[in-house]
């Protein structure tokens, strides 16, 4: 039976039917014109100001000394090279002068993540460490007894203060009339950023970094007034200077002509680091912060033969390594401080590659250690399947212990219970911290902090708040 409909048979729509354009599309003949209108996109017109070249870098590396939102510490001192090793400011916290923060703030000691922009000025607590570190600069600048040179590498958790402790030995350098010469990041020489090219003459091949040497002269002579007042000893040889220089030249000038041509910054800077250790000038304090990345096994350069190049064979990382591992005064070797001085390197955990071989050269420096904890670990010593860098063991141990020793680990901890109260009550004073700081409150952070770490400590109290 038939169902029912009210079309007509002859009208109704044959059941094998198909739709018009349904079927598979057929090119059109050749020569017959055709078109095709679809739907046109809207893409938003982008209106937004494209950022020059470098201003995303210098934003992310801005740093903000200073916040007049910031309530002043009314008292505060400043420190001087009278009281930088006094005993009875252990836990107070000291400012900087207007002088001081332009000259740390030529040689980029301030770090964009140290919070200097929630205080109205910046400041620094004086901790043990600081204070004994000041104690040792002072008796080297007194001039009683022989120069010595002291070789450390600043080690620790991450925000323990190793920076921090790097930028306060600069500033009480700076106070005895040093010269101060930093490297504020290793990564930024081995990450392959700058122009490099071969040093002629060299065995093995040195390369020279051209701009970052002409930026570290213009540092130098920013960050050391005293140059002014120092002249070049002697004219040197044609050979040796590309371009003449007068008799009477000071090393402040000196300094600015390296800096203002690169293609002169490496003479330039042989010349002035030969006049700095001549005997009779004031003192050199030598700073370096992110050791690891010297220590890798490659970096972002390679050499003419497509191989990546070693930290150690870039001359500016080479001639560094060879006062911080080098030979004493005494000897007149190779990395000597005839004039004596600090060298100073600090490790980093929150930016910092994993390199083994430098752990164990710096475990076999320290020896056995005992933790915050009381927790005594032992010294690391080799692992049979792992595999070193022999030229970073060569370079830190000297195969055998020759230079063992004469680098000095320092392992920097948390604050104690004073320390850590002395900084919130600063934190306090500055309208960072609302709450009463009393004992239990003090211990309550001091808890949270990990046992004082300066880090933890500011992410527990400022940090949180903000």
């Amino acid at each position: 039976m038939l169902p029912f409909s009210t079309s007509p048979i002859p009208h109704r729509v044959p059941l094998n039917h198909k739709k018009a354009g349904s079927g598979p599309k057929v090119a059109p003949k050749k020569g017959t014109k055709t078109l095709v209108i679809g739907k046109k996109k809207f893409v938003p017109e982008n209106r937004a100001r494209r950022p020059a070249p470098a201003e995303r870098k210098a934003l992310r590396k801005r740093i903000v000394l200073s916040n007049v939102n910031a309530l002043e510490v009314p008292g505060m001192q400043d420190i001087d090279e009278e009281n930088m090793f006094d005993g009875r400011l252990e836990g107070h916290v000291l400012g900087f002068s207007g002088q001081l923060v332009d000259q740390l703030r030529a040689v980029e000691a301030f770090k964009s993540t140290q919070g200097w922009g929630l205080f109205r000025r910046p400041g620094t607590l004086m901790r043990r460490e600081t204070l004994d570190l000041g104690k040792m600069i002072a008796e080297m600048s007194s001039g009683d007894g022989p120069r010595k040179t002291i070789r450390r590498v600043l080690v620790g958790e991450r925000g323990s203060g190793k920076s921090m402790m790097l930028l306060q030995a600069m500033t009480m350098a700076m106070l005895k009339g040093w010269t101060v010469i930093n490297l504020p990041e290793a990564q930024d020489i081995t990450i392959g950023h700058t122009p490099y090219q071969p040093l002629p003459g060299s065995t093995p091949t040195q390369y020279i970094q051209p701009a970052y040497l002409s930026r570290l002269l213009r540092q130098i002579s920013t960050a050391n007034p005293h140059l002014a007042t120092l002249q070049l000893s002697q004219p040197p040889s044609q050979t040796a200077v590309p371009i003449p220089l007068p008799p009477n030249i000071s090393l402040a000038r000196l300094a600015s002509l390296g800096a203002s041509d690169p293609e002169i910054a490496h003479p330039i800077f042989t010349l002035l680091i030969t006049e700095l250790v001549r005997p009779g000038q004031p003192p050199l304090f030598l700073g370096l912060d992110g050791l690891a990345h010297a220590m890798q096994p490659t970096t972002g350069y390679t050499a003419p033969n497509m191989k990546p190049i070693h930290p150690h064979d870039l001359m500016i990382l080479n001639w560094y390594l060879s006062f911080l591992c080098g030979s004493d005064s005494s000897s007149g070797g190779i990395g000597a401080l005839p004039n004596g001085g600090i060298v100073m390197a600090a490790t980093s955990q929150s930016n910092a590659p994993q390199i083994p071989t430098l752990d164990l050269a710096l475990s076999q420096l320290e020896g056995d250690h005992v933790t915050r904890a009381g927790q005594r670990v032992a010294r690391k010593e080799r692992v049979p399947l792992m595999k070193y860098d022999e030229r970073v063991l060569d370079t830190l141990l000297k195969d055998g212990g020759e230079r063992s020793g004469k680098i000095d680990v320092q392992r920097l901890q948390g604050l104690s219970k004073e320390g850590a109260r002395g900084l919130l009550e600063y934190w306090a004073r500055s309208g960072m911290v609302r709450a009463k700081v009393s004992e239990d409150f003090v211990g309550e952070k001091w808890a949270l902090s990990g046992g004082g770490v300066v880090g933890e400590l500011e992410r527990a109290v400022v940090g949180m708040r903000v």
